[in-house]
């Protein structure tokens, strides 16, 4: 018999619209206004912090729904945004520079939901408010450094085989080598060679070899620097606790930041100046540090201070950097004693192994490296960074390790904490200026939700009228199928890491809606000419279906396509309208096809009919 729909596609239907109405509840729950609390660098975040906020905030007669210890960090939930400012300038003075301090809307899911990872949408920063940074690379320290560390490998690699040279220099476009023969020249050229193919050797006067980037290794590079930077940056952030952070490349050598929640831009600066460098280095214990301090450091060696500002006598050559740490824990060792265990990558690991087989029982030093602007500029008018570097950690190498150890010699857990939050987070592969920077409140937020959310219903209830008077039941059916059609885009979206609904996705919303009943009019169309044509109701139905069937599917793809190239090639507020429209797509061709056909077929399937009400 016609228009029977068998009983798994009903269990399908009534799946699909379950798991996305589930995943589409928690937005309807809200969200509570909340001041978020994570530590600093010399700070943690535990159960006495949270009883001190408690009190901080019983003393200064400020209401708090919860003051709760999530992951790292502390949330105090209030209930309005007058309260949530005052919690958040309370804190901030009372809790001192060592915690960060930051509004925040917090879901108000229940427990239950979200133990089954429901979750609202995300809000972009158009919505929500907060701030963004355009941030530009400093491309030529990261070129320095990839020189940097050129010179060291060649300088290891030469001595490894044997090949004696005078000297290494480095210049701004490569590295010059002395040697003191011409057979010795061309053993050295003929070796880095085959060891570097994206470098170019060319010999030069006076026994000189100059070796340089190949343009590819230049592209590399800058591109290398740009994405390390980003990964580094996003890291930072969500170590430091602020909540759905958008961090993207744009353009060659741009990163967009922006940090929804957040009002307090010289907040958010202090944030992301806390990226930095970090290097192990050897301790050089060879010379005296007194003979050092009265001026003659020997060469090879530097003095630079710890963080009690007391110098500690280093080599210049760097062991591992901090871009090759994988991943840092605290702990406690044997003994009791604070602890961080390290892991370091392939590369980082065998340079690590290399320097501690010649070094078992001499100490190793972990430099932190700050790059702070010094408000000149150079002749491109981009800022001059200048490097500050502090020993935050000296440890002894007790044995022969590779890519996975341990630094001890810690003063206390908060130390070790604080010392593997830098290493977990990563190094910054070049220093970074902010080039634009803006605030957009959270009244304008609202705003923007509120004329989303009109522009939403306005479209949704003409559309709805519309189809209930042209096409009367079968209207009915169609209305059905939009609103599921809203609730499976809204619980898709929920669903997806990372999505986030911007202004234009609000606007791609607006748009599917209209879009939507597309299928379905055509599908209609075609049951009314059927029936013009002398078929039977039941007739009329099964070939309006099967045969709009591929109109509308040329129609979708070719417009899924164009919102795929939106989301290729666009940056942030075309990929939120790409995304919202791609999905809108498929779950209108869901709903208008299957469920619509599911439930035509559910209402006058299998009876015998002489006129549909269309």
């Amino acid at each position: 018999m016609l228009n029977q729909t068998p009983l798994w596609k009903y269990i399908l239907v009534i799946f699909v619209i379950g798991i996305c109405t589930l995943y589409a509840s928690p937005n309807l729950y809200g969200e509570d206004h909340a001041v978020q609390i994570s530590a600093g660098r010399n700070a943690v975040v535990d159960a006495q912090l949270v009883e001190r906020v408690k009190n901080e905030l019983t003393q200064s007669n400020i209401d708090s729904k919860s003051v709760v210890l999530e992951g790292d960090q502390i949330l105090v939930r209030v209930k309005d945004a007058d309260t949530q400012l005052i919690a958040r300038e309370t804190l901030e003075k009372n809790l001192g520079e060592n915690y960060f301090v930051a509004m925040n809307l917090a879901p108000d899911t229940p427990s239950w939901l979200s133990a089954l990872g429901g979750e609202p949408l995300k809000l972009g920063l158009d919505l929500r408010g907060g701030v963004h940074f355009l941030m530009e690379v400093d491309m030529k320290s990261a070129l320095d450094k990839t020189l940097k560390d050129s010179d060291n490998d060649f300088r290891t690699a030469l001595r490894e085989e044997d090949i004696r040279y005078r000297t290494v220099k480095q210049l701004e476009d490569g590295l010059e080598i002395y040697f003191r023969d011409q057979d010795t020249l061309e053993k050295a050229e003929t070796f880095l060679k085959d060891r570097n193919r994206d470098f170019i050797f060319t010999e030069r006067a006076d026994l000189v070899l100059f070796a340089t980037m190949s343009e590819q290794k230049l592209l590399e590079t800058r591109d290398y620097a740009v994405k390390q930077n980003i990964t580094i940056i996003r890291n930072r952030v969500n170590q430091l606790g602020v909540a759905e952070p958008t961090v993207q490349k744009q353009g060659p050598d741009r990163i967009v930041v922006q940090l929804p929640g957040i009002q307090d831009t010289a907040k958010a600066k202090e944030i992301l100046n806390a990226t930095a460098t970090l290097e192990y280095r050897e301790v050089d214990i060879e010379h005296d540090i007194s003979d050092a301090v009265a001026g003659r450091v020997p060469p090879g060696s530097e003095l630079l201070p710890d963080e009690n500002g007391i110098p500690q006598l280093l080599k210049k050559n760097i062991i591992v950097e901090g871009n090759h740490i994988i991943d840092a824990t605290s702990g406690v060792d044997q003994n009791g004693m604070p602890k961080v265990s390290i892991k370091l990558d392939s590369k980082g690991g065998a340079k690590m192994l290399a320097f501690t087989k010649r070094a078992v029982g001499k100490p190793m030093a972990v430099v932190f490296i700050e790059y702070k602007a010094t408000g000149d500029r150079d002749e491109a008018g981009k800022l001059i960074f200048e490097a500050k570097r502090t020993v935050i950690s000296v440890a002894r190498i007790n044995g022969v390790f590779g890519n996975q150890f341990e630094t001890t010699g810690l003063d206390s857990p908060k130390e070790a904490q604080n010392l593997a939050l830098l290493l977990r987070a990563g190094a910054l592969i070049a220093p970074i200026q902010i080039i634009e920077e803006r605030t957009v409140g959270p009244s304008l937020g609202k705003e923007n939700i509120k004329l989303g959310k009109e522009a939403i219903a306005a479209g949704f209830i003409m559309v709805l009228v519309f189809m209930l008077i042209y096409y009367k039941k079968f209207g009915f059916v169609a209305n059905i199928a939009l609103a599921l059609n809203l609730v499976m885009m809204i619980g898709i979206m929920s669903m997806i890491p990372g999505a986030t609904l911007t202004l234009p996705g609000m606007a791609g919303i607006v748009l599917t809606v209209g879009m939507a009943v597309d299928a379905n009019v055509l599908i209609f169309e075609r049951i009314r000419e059927e029936i013009a044509d002398g078929r039977s109701p039941q007739q009329a139905i099964h070939f309006g279906y099967d045969s709009a069937f591929s109109t509308i599917l040329d129609a979708n793809i070719t417009t899924f396509i164009a919102g795929l190239i939106l989301f290729a090639v666009g940056t942030g507020p075309i990929k939120g309208f790409s995304i919202t429209l791609m999905i809108g797509i498929a779950t209108s061709m869901f709903t208008a096809i299957i469920v619509t056909r599911t439930i035509v077929n559910a209402w006058w399937g299998g009876k015998r009919l002489t006129k549909l009400s269309i």
